[in-house]
């Protein structure tokens, strides 16, 4: 492999990341970034075109020279070059390179190298912006010490050690422990915590040459231990059972714990069979136990294929800047187990990078690959991935994105599972609220603001062709939604079409009002007003507020390209992607926007209401009233059949089939119309 720098690019391998590091720039710190390219940038961009064509892994450093980015490539110029020409359209990208102060690569021979040294990368520097788990515990494994003369099973969180092979990760502990108590009950296999396990294990590493006749040492110098008097342990202690024997216990404990289970069961029914047969109901009995066992143990396990499969189903859920991924285990048609996991990115990464990231991070650290991992979406490197799985597990195994039948269903479920885990981490940790901290102290420093935002409103209009034009008013209180202080408006002013600035500057002419500022029932005056467009409402607003002669700070929020609109400076504020702040203010937005189209959509089915009965020959003031009070409201009559109908007093077969043909020719205008409404985000295209 060959390595090259750039820009005191030099060899930085002993600097490992903080856990806690967030690079200059990072969101969550910078309130904006620009979009054009800075002197550093334009210098690496002329240093990245020395860098050759081969396959490789590259990493990004921040100005102090730790790696901030690691990725792989089947061509390291071509990759690289996306970065700095900012072609690459993952939104995290912009905001990395203006952190990016030099870089170094590593040439290998192929793809699938560059893959394992990816991880192996990933796994020295942890850098900031690759996806990680958001926490750095150690997670549970039961391991078999297959190097020891007589290997025992023990539940641990150490890191993988040579000689041992590890079953896992699991996420909660008891079950793993629950599992190993269990198999212990079924396959006599001594315990890795066992007193007399660890002195036998010190005599015959005294003693190599006598690891062949083990048993006839022990016998002479062991100590029966507790478990061998229960009949959990096999009595290597004493010499009770020779390596050829104890080496079957450990292959049917082994296939058990990669699912395997059919054959450990035939193999007790097999053994229980022949003590029966021999009048031996002692023994008989003590398996017919150990089958009972693994059957309450398979009863906690959901069945999930009429078939034997063994395949892995991944589900993710994600947040803004946080994500939760959960593996269901599938052997022999059963979920073994499930695992989730915390990833500290969310939104602010593509899905296809997230779920990525995740599989080389979970397949690195455990042995158990199935035939087929089942993922949500198909990924770009499948083929690369399936490759190095493949290599890994020693057989076949391939990467599949279900989209129907059992497979699609379980996903779904892996999904809500994730979803769960990531809620109860969020409440666990107060994420929500800090969270928010963030948001309030970020608007602050990017919108100039004397103190943090404490109360927010937003303003939105909605109207179709200017009819029912109507405003809604939104608060979030300490950065959460206030409903008892939402307020809507009836915009009065007389429009023969949409006007956003009129209807603007007539609601915030109310809103603000010397009457309503001194109403208690409109709350405190805001800290900050947010009218959802761009210049011309944010123009509306200005005037309207000079007009009242109040000092309101006051922006704007454009659909389009999430921009911010400030009154002292023409260019809009761009807050980074995935930052709280850029999260709260689209929240409130599109909150107000919520409210003000259900109440346009009130409206205008309130009217249509009361006209459609009016416009329907041989329907009169006392009949639509009779119509009315037989069902009982409008929802009712609008499901009402032809027969249904034509039970109201006074309305004949022939009039009952009328009014059902001129509901069903409204409802259908309406649903185009809401349609056509949505698309236009409720207001005048």
């Amino acid at each position: 492999m060959a390595k090259s720098g750039a820009k005191g690019g030099k060899d930085n391998s002993q600097n490992n990341l903080d856990p806690n590091y967030v690079p200059s720039g990072a969101p969550g710190l910078a309130p904006s970034f620009s979009s054009e390219p800075s002197d550093d940038l334009v210098s690496i961009r002329e240093q990245v075109d020395q860098v050759p064509t081969n396959p490789g892994c590259y990493l990004w450093k921040d100005g102090s020279g730790k790696v901030i980015y690691v990725g792989k490539a089947k061509n390291l110029r071509a990759r690289m070059r996306q970065y700095v020409t900012l072609q690459d359209d993952r939104a995290k990208i912009p905001l990395m390179m203006q952190v990016v102060r030099s870089f170094d690569y590593i040439v290998v021979e192929n793809e699938h190298e560059a893959l394992v040294l990816e991880r192996n990368l990933i796994a020295q520097y942890r850098p900031y912006f690759n996806v990680d788990f958001k926490d750095d515990k150690s997670y549970p494994y039961i391991a078999i010490t297959e190097s020891d003369t007589f290997p025992a099973i023990k539940y641990t969180r150490e890191k993988h050690k040579k000689g041992t092979r590890y079953f896992g990760p699991y996420t909660d502990s008891y079950a793993a422990r629950q599992t190993i108590e269990t198999l212990r009950k079924v396959v006599p296999i001594c315990s890795a915590t066992c007193v007399e396990w660890k002195r036998a294990k010190r005599l015959l590493e005294k003693d190599p040459d006598g690891a062949a006749v083990a048993n006839l040492l022990l016998a002479k110098k062991g100590r029966p231990c507790f478990d061998y008097h229960v009949g959990k342990g096999p009595g290597v202690c004493v010499g009770a059972i020779d390596t050829v024997s104890y080496a079957k216990n450990v292959r049917q404990v082994e296939n058990f714990l990669r699912g395997n289970r059919s054959e450990i069961v035939s193999e007790l029914k097999d053994q229980m069979q022949k003590a029966a047969a021999d009048l031996d109901f002692e023994k008989a009995a003590r398996l017919k136990s150990r089958l009972t066992s693994l059957s309450d143990l398979d009863d906690r396990q959901q069945v999930t294929f009429p078939t034997s499969v063994n395949i892995d189903l991944i589900g993710i859920y994600r947040e803004e800047t946080i994500s939760a991924a959960c593996v269901f285990v599938v052997r022999e048609g059963r979920t073994i187990r499930s695992v989730e996991f915390i990833l500290d990115k969310g939104l602010d990464v593509s899905e296809e990078e997230l779920v990525s990231g995740f599989l080389k991070r979970y397949y690195d650290e455990t042995a158990d690959i199935p035939a087929e991992v089942n993922l949500p979406i198909d990924l770009l490197d499948a083929e690369v991935l399936s490759e190095w799985l493949t290599q890994k597990r020693g057989h076949n195994c391939v990467l599949h994105h279900p989209q129907r039948g059992e497979k699609f269903r379980l996903l779904q479920m892996a999904s809500a599972n994730a979803r769960h885990a990531l809620m109860r981490h969020m409440i666990r940790t107060g994420y929500a609220d800090d969270r928010t901290n963030q948001a309030l102290l970020q608007l602050e420093s990017a919108l100039a603001l004397d103190a943090p935002p404490l109360r927010i409103e937003c303003f939105d209009i909605s109207t179709l062709h200017g009819n029912f034009t109507v405003a809604s008013m939104v608060v979030f209180t300490n950065g959460k939604a206030d409903k008892s202080q939402y307020r809507r408006f009836k915009i009065r002013a007389e429009l023969d079409e949409a006007n956003d600035f009129v209807s603007m500057t007539e609601v915030l002419g109310r809103r603000y009002s010397p009457e309503r500022m001194a109403d208690e029932r409109f709350g405190s005056r805001p800290d900050l007003l947010v009218v959802d467009g761009g210049k011309p409402q944010l123009t509306a607003a200005i005037n309207q507020l000079n007009e009242l002669g109040l000092d309101i700070p006051v922006c704007g929020l454009a659909k389009s390209d999430e921009e911010v609109f400030v009154p002292w400076d023409d260019t809009p504020i761009v807050l980074p992607t995935g930052s709280a702040s850029l999260y709260l203010i689209k929240q409130v937005r599109d909150e107000s926007h919520r409210f003000a189209i259900t109440f346009h959509r009130e409206l205008r089915d309130k009217a249509m209401t009361v006209s459609i009965l009016d416009e329907i020959p041989g329907v009169g003031p006392k009949r639509k009233k009779d119509i009315m009070r037989h069902f009982g409201s409008f929802k009712r009559l609008k499901a009402a059949s032809v027969e249904d109908i034509s039970q109201v007093k006074g309305v004949s077969v022939n009039l009952a089939e009328t009014i059902y043909e001129e509901l069903k020719a409204w409802e259908e205008s309406s649903t185009t119309v809401h349609e056509e409404l949505d698309a236009r985000g409720g207001t005048h295209e």
